[in-house]
């Protein structure tokens, strides 16, 4: 089963940009989420995964708090795309290693709950003095069909 291209589209900006889907979903708790936090991992932390699950390591690196609205991200056809180019601290020391997945999630650490996950392309090469770049081109697409 699938979701409707809207309903998607819908989806995406009820949990990245906290607006309502009308009569079905609100934003309207005691304390919503005000950000999500985008996560770097060198294979795919999987369905069952969490943020922490194969998380890249190094000196300088912090998961990105990244707002939960359209100043954070860009939704449009069941695809979201960071609005800006997210930057992670430069490496310092550490063993680095390749960046081939994303993931947001609800916390800054910890084995916490991804929300979404997805490939990253191009992958990003870690190692001292590069500083992971994300782009504002990076998709996260929602399965319609």
């Amino acid at each position: 089963m699938s979701f409707n291209t809207t309903f998607a589209n819908d989806l995406l900006k009820l949990i990245l940009q906290a607006t309502a889907i009308a009569n079905l979903a609100d934003n309207a708790v005691t304390s919503p989420l005000t950000s999500l936090y985008m996560a770097l991992h060198t294979a795919d932390p999987g369905a069952s995964g969490t943020q922490s699950t194969n998380e890249i390591s190094y000196t300088g690196y912090a998961r990105v708090a990244i707002v939960r609205t359209a100043v954070g991200w860009t939704v449009t056809n069941n695809t979201a795309s960071p609005a800006a180019n997210i930057d992670f601290g430069e490496m310092t020391a550490g063993t680095g290693g390749t960046v081939t997945h994303v993931s947001v999630g609800i916390a800054s650490s910890g084995a916490t709950k991804i929300l979404l996950r997805g490939t990253l392309t191009p992958n990003i090469v870690v190692a001292n003095g590069v500083t992971p770049r994300v782009k504002s081109t990076s998709v996260i697409t929602v399965v319609t069909s």
